[in-house]
């Protein structure tokens, strides 16, 4: 008698299936993940506390989320129109410091916050994607107890401004800005020394003592950024984890579903910004035609510190109830 290859094969996927149940271990229960302190962990003597102090902006509070405490300020009158304040990649809220008070002294109630990872917001060890940002937006203005908002986004910031208006819509109030905005830069625009800074090992180095300490002195970097790099345990990751799987690209998606919102919208950009070139505003502009494209001449990427009375007179005009720019459809 022939014996058939199905023969064999039933001879052995009892056995395989009885070893298998025997070795087979259900997953653990899930964790929390590990939250790292920010700058409001430091001493008092650390010198963080002149460069960008804890009340910097008046109205100053924490809000305990599930991945850590969100370090937020709210300035302006309370009955003002609702602004939130989004900044970028590796600088916190103090980078609204020549905004902010002017937005509030003509009457906006606006809404300041430090990303998860910088200043004084905690770090979770976690991937820095799109869905941490928005989510962390949404959830602070649940608990500052806001509706909705105008949004102004920077740099990344613009990346998280545009994704949030389209995983919450229902939390934007008619009006986006964005300044300098990322969101779709190709991978070819950024530097090979900031991939390879990005790698996990490279992070993993950066992230010890020795190199932790020589990052101290390092001239290479703003004083707000050198203090984050060498104090904050995570913030290198959370920078680096950001640049890689954050809303710095791939957000065509977004910037199409604004087009189709009916909010306004606004974009700021310099003719001279090496950090997201000046085409970009042309990108995001042809995947939201009905835009408002104003040009700053050799404005760089810093605008809201180099060019803070232009965006303040051209945001002051955009939020106005008057604005006279109406979007298609």
């Amino acid at each position: 008698m022939r014996l058939t290859p199905f023969y064999h094969l039933a001879l052995v996927i009892p056995p395989l299936f009885l070893t298998v149940y025997l070795l087979a271990n259900f997953p653990r229960p899930p964790t929390l993940p590990i939250i790292h302190t920010s700058l409001a962990h430091l001493p008092s003597s650390s010198p963080s506390w002149k460069v960008y102090p804890e009340d910097l902006y008046s109205g100053g509070s924490y809000a305990n989320l599930p991945l850590g405490r969100v370090r937020y300020w709210l300035i302006g009158p309370e009955d003002g129109q609702r602004i939130v304040l989004i900044h970028g990649l590796s600088i916190p809220a103090i980078v609204w410091k020549d905004v902010a008070p002017v937005l509030a002294s003509q009457g906006y109630r606006v809404l300041l916050y430090d990303l998860y990872g910088r200043g004084y917001s905690d770090a979770p060890q976690v991937t820095y994607d799109t869905t941490l940002h928005t989510t962390q937006l949404a959830l602070l203005m649940q608990y500052v107890k806001w509706d909705n908002a105008f949004i102004v986004g920077l740099s990344m910031g613009g990346g998280v401004a545009t994704a949030f208006s389209a995983h919450f819509p229902h939390l934007v109030n008619r009006k986006v800005a964005l300044i300098a905005s990322a969101g779709i830069i190709e991978s070819s625009d950024i530097s090979r020394t900031a991939k390879f800074m990005s790698t996990p090992l490279v992070q993993t180095v950066s992230a010890l003592p020795p190199f932790q300490v020589s990052l101290r002195d390092c001239s290479l970097f703003s004083p707000i950024v050198r203090l984050q790099t060498a104090h904050l345990p995570h913030y290198n990751a959370a920078v680096a984890s950001s640049l890689r799987d954050g809303p710095i690209r791939g957000l065509h998606f977004a910037f199409q579903s604004l087009a189709r919102s009916g909010n306004q919208v606004l974009l700021i950009h310099g003719t001279s910004d090496k950090t997201v070139p000046y085409k970009y505003a042309s990108m995001i502009h042809s995947l939201v035609p009905q835009a408002d494209l104003v040009t700053i001449s050799d404005g760089g990427h810093d605008l809201t510190v180099t060019h803070a009375s232009e965006v303040n007179a051209l945001l002051l005009h955009f939020l106005a109830d008057e604005y006279s720019y109406k979007p298609l459809g």
